[in-house]
């Protein structure tokens, strides 16, 4: 049962990693592209609804990790304060992925 644990815990280790790599492929990316919008005379106000919903998607894709993380985390290690703890960060984290998500699916009707 303690090498189950140690792996877990690991998996927990890799799938955070993972999120804040996502997070900051997301944002040089959207960086790049700010730079290269301001720098050419292109249209800037769509362009810049264009990579806030890019850096939307990367936010939202990484959230979604870093919830699966902490439900494994609580599998793993099931006090009553690790779940309540849990608790709160799904639902701020599942309310902002929702109304992240909203958005970026208003845009893209918008277009």
């Amino acid at each position: 049962m303690e090498i189950t644990t140690e792996i877990c815990e690991l998996l927990i280790l890799a799938m955070n990693t993972v999120a804040v790599l996502v997070l900051i492929c997301g944002v040089v990316k959207a960086t790049f592209k700010f730079v290269k919008n301001e720098v050419s005379h292109a249209d800037k106000a769509s362009v810049l609804r264009t990579i806030k919903n890019d850096l939307g998607a990367y936010v939202l894709f990484s959230l979604e990790i870093l919830i699966a993380a902490d439900i494994v985390e609580s599998i793993i290690k099931p006090t009553f304060e690790d779940i309540g703890k849990l608790a709160a960060l799904v639902v701020i984290r599942t309310v902002i992925s929702y109304f992240l998500g909203k958005e970026i699916d208003q845009e893209i009707e918008n277009k």
